[in-house]
Order: structure tokens, then C-alpha cells, then sequence
């Protein structure tokens, strides 16, 4: 869809030029298949993940902006958080249930350094050991219960 690709498009660049603090996106590796990118995230200082590297992937469904993108942590460093599985699913809710097509890849950068930042004690969701054996390839699938932060 021409419209998926001009979004798409549009955001890279501005990603690529305004990125948020610790966060950089593989332009080459993007512009060749604008359908999955890699995004570099950095632990911002003074917080549990200061001087941590970790790597989103983001994928892109042709119903993109009005989908929201499947975004997963890669790799061999997927941060221990209590909203982020060890398969490296993110429970965040403008993944799934808050997604608007005014959001941007922009945007969930900077709500997942946020997410990042405001932790304080690096655990697991306490259902990760039965979600990741139970879970959908793709997190978007999910029916995600999100946990109640405050107890």
C-alpha cells in the first residue's frame, strides 16, 4: 500500500534525524525493507539500564498507521523488566489496545525509554515463565492483562 509506504518513509526520516535520547534506528538496514526495522536503544543515565544496549524490531503490517506496528527486544540482551517478557514481548498498551494512527514509531521509542527509565527493580512479569510457553509468535495476537503497577 502507497500510503503504508509514505508513512513509513516519512517517519524513518524524521526518526533518523530527531531521535530520542539513546535511540538509534539502522536508516540503510530500513530504507532497504521498510517492513522491518531495527531500532538501538541505550539506558538512559541515572536509571537501572544506564549503559545497557538493547535492540527493538519493529515490523510493519501493510494496515500500518492503522495497525500498530509488532515491536519485540532482540537479541542477547532483552532487558528484565516488569512489563517486558523474556522473549522480549512488550506489555504496553499502546502496542495493542491504545494504538492510534497518530502515533509514530517516534513515539513508542520514547514511551519504551520512558518505560525503561521509570523502573524500579529490574524482575519479569509475574506471569512470564506460562506466557512465553503459551504466547503467540506475534505479540500483536495477544490478549494482554496489564498489571497494575501501584501494589
Amino acid at each position: 500500500m502507497e500510503s503504508c509506504r509514505r508513512r513509513l518513509l516519512k517517519e524513518l526520516q524524521q526518526l533518523s534525524a530527531e531521535p530520542p535520547r539513546g535511540v538509534h534506528v539502522n536508516v540503510e538496514e530500513a530504507t532497504a525493507n521498510l517492513a522491518v526495522w531495527t531500532v538501538d536503544v541505550e539506558g538512559a543515565e541515572n536509571t537501572l539500564y544506564a549503559g545497557e544496549r538493547f535492540t527493538l524490531q519493529f515490523s510493519f503490517s501493510d494496515q500500518y498507521p492503522f495497525s500498530s506496528p509488532q515491536v519485540v527486544f532482540t537479541g542477547d540482551n532483552i532487558p528484565v523488566h516488569p512489563h517486558i517478557y523474556s522473549n522480549g514481548h512488550i506489555c504496553l498498551s499502546i502496542l495493542s489496545d491504545d494504538w492510534t494512527p497518530a502515533l509514530s514509531v517516534q513515539a513508542v521509542c520514547l514511551s519504551i525509554v520512558s518505560m525503561l527509565s521509570s523502573c524500579k527493580e529490574k524482575k519479569h512479569p509475574p506471569d512470564n515463565a506460562i506466557y512465553v510457553r503459551t504466547c503467540a509468535k506475534n505479540p500483536n495476537k495477544t490478549r494482554w492483562w496489564f498489571h497494575d503497577d501501584t501494589v
